[in-house]
C-alpha cells in the first residue's frame, strides 16, 4: 500500500454546499463534491464519455454526467445506471482547517 500524499486542492469556502468543482491538483481532474457538510473527491471524467462530471448535476451521493446522464456514488465510486458501467476513481479527502486535502498517494 502507497503511502498517502495529502495535497492542498481547494479551500473549503470555495467549494459550494451541496454542490460540485472541477479542480486541478498536480495535473489530475478532480471532481469535489460537498454533500451534507461531507467532501468527496473524484476523477472529473466521466467513464463512459469524454465529459467533465464537475458540469453534471449532483443530487445528495450521486452525480450525474451532463453528457447522457449516467450516474455515479461520489462516495464509493460506482455507477448507478447506464450508459456507465466502469467505476470512477476516488481519492481520501480530509479538511484541515479551511483547506481541502486530498490524497494522490492512494
Amino acid at each position: 500500500m502507497k503511502e498517502p500524499k495529502w495535497v492542498r486542492a481547494v479551500a473549503l469556502a470555495d467549494l459550494p454546499a451541496d454542490d460540485v468543482l472541477g479542480v486541478l491538483v498536480e495535473g489530475r481532474e478532480l471532481a469535489l463534491c460537498q454533500v451534507a457538510g461531507e467532501v468527496f473527491a473524484i476523477d472529473n471524467r466521466c467513464t463512459h464519455g469524454d465529459a467533465l462530471l464537475s458540469e453534471g448535476f449532483l443530487m445528495d451521493n450521486c452525480l450525474e454526467c451532463p453528457l447522457h446522464q449516467g450516474q455515479f456514488d461520489v462516495r464509493t465510486g460506482e455507477p448507478l445506471c447506464a450508459p456507465v458501467t466502469v467505476a470512477i476513481r476516488t481519492y481520501p479527502v480530509k479538511v484541515e482547517g479551511a483547506e481541502i486535502l486530498v490524497d494522490l498517494g492512494s
